[in-house]
């Protein structure tokens, strides 16, 4: 028996944020509570004081504090 993928019903989106504030980025995805790997390039990010992750159903969110140059 072949498992469906899971799909995003939404992409992640491109977001604009000032320097120093919090910015929360969301994806949906086609089947709930699916586990969900966030990584920026090749590199997986981890729970921290300056990544939060949240996770509902189909919706997967990154919130990222103290936003820098560096985290686009």
């Amino acid at each position: 028996l072949s498992e469906i993928p899971v799909l995003f019903k939404q992409e992640l989106q491109n977001e604009e944020v000032k320097e120093g504030k919090q910015i929360k980025l969301t994806c949906e995805l086609s089947k709930p509570d699916t586990p969900v790997k966030w990584m920026k390039g090749d590199t997986v990010l981890y729970a921290s004081e300056k990544y939060e992750f949240k996770q509902r159903g189909t919706v997967a969110e990154l919130i990222i504090q103290d936003v820098k140059t560096i985290d686009s």
